[in-house]
């Protein structure tokens, strides 16, 4: 199943050519009083709401995919985890570009393990991506195989990893180049684009071995499988898992292979990941 959240917070599910608008479907949620616990109620409930979206689906209202304004599938992500220099030619390229590296020592995942973004830097493909500096700091995309936990989980053994994921979608990791903390440089509004649907973990099947790519106003920059993950997309799960409690809803990012470069204002990105589909987000 595909799900998606587009124009004003319609919940929807992806078929071939058109979006089933399920929204009606949300008011089987739950009540909450605050304080909330943490997790997104959606994804934290989707077990039991997925038999009303499925019968929902032969009424719903039908409509055109294009035209559609795309918000991140996930609402309210209680943490991103990221994961820095997680494919080997990335560390060549990143060691080999002062624009990338400004200086500062290039090493593998093993030395940095993950880092957290800002939940406030989410948004969906069509919300598009801000630059936020004229000063000539370069501004860079990253596309990632990013996924979302279903269930509450903690040291998770990556045997079992994949059985805490609900589903997949498209990351991009955009960041200022600079000398910084990378969770500054990475963190700024609308610095993490999710989308454009989310496709639920038995739809999309293994995510050890699925194409990436992301070309910019027509032009390939990133092409890459995630068999080439140094560390796999179980061991990214097992790992935030042994720091950090996870919620449904929270967000992780596997990493980015070789090809980063810079965007401007009015670039055009087109993103794929095979077994989701394609997102292409304007830059303002």
């Amino acid at each position: 199943m595909k799900l998606a959240r587009f124009d004003d917070q319609r919940l929807g599910v992806v078929l071939e050519e058109d979006v089933a608008d399920v929204t009606a479907v949300l008011d089987h949620l739950p009540m909450r009083r605050w304080p909330f616990p943490p997790g997104d109620d959606l994804i934290g409930h989707l077990p039991a709401l997925r038999p009303a979206i499925e019968a929902a689906l032969p009424s719903a209202p039908r409509l055109p995919l294009a035209g559609r304004r795309w918000l991140s599938p996930v609402a309210n992500p209680g943490k991103v985890v990221a994961a820095p220099v997680n494919y080997r030619k990335h560390i060549e390229e990143s060691r080999a570009d002062a624009g990338i590296h400004f200086g500062n020592e290039v090493s593998a995942i093993d030395r940095y393990a993950l880092f957290l973004k800002a939940t406030s830097s989410v948004v969906g493909a069509g919300e598009g991506i801000e630059i936020h500096h004229d000063d000539g700091r370069r501004t860079d995309h990253e596309v990632e195989l990013a996924l979302v936990i279903g269930r509450q989980a903690r040291h998770v053994p990556m045997a079992q990893a994949l059985s805490c994921v609900a589903g997949y979608l498209i990351g991009l990791d955009i960041t200022i180049r600079g000398t910084e903390d990378r969770s500054w440089r990475k963190s700024l509004d609308t610095f993490t684009v999710l989308g454009p649907w989310l496709v639920t973990a038995d739809a999309f099947g293994d995510p050890e071995a699925v194409d990436l790519r992301i070309a910019v106003n027509g032009e390939m920059r990133q092409d890459a499988n995630t068999r080439d993950l140094i560390w796999s997309v179980a061991r990214c799960i097992s790992m935030a898992s042994s720091a950090y409690t996870l919620y449904p809803g929270d967000v992780i990012l596997t990493g980015t292979p070789e090809g980063v470069g810079p965007i401007a204002r009015g670039d055009t990105l087109d993103a794929f990941i095979q077994g989701i589909g394609a997102m292409q987000v304007a830059v303002q």
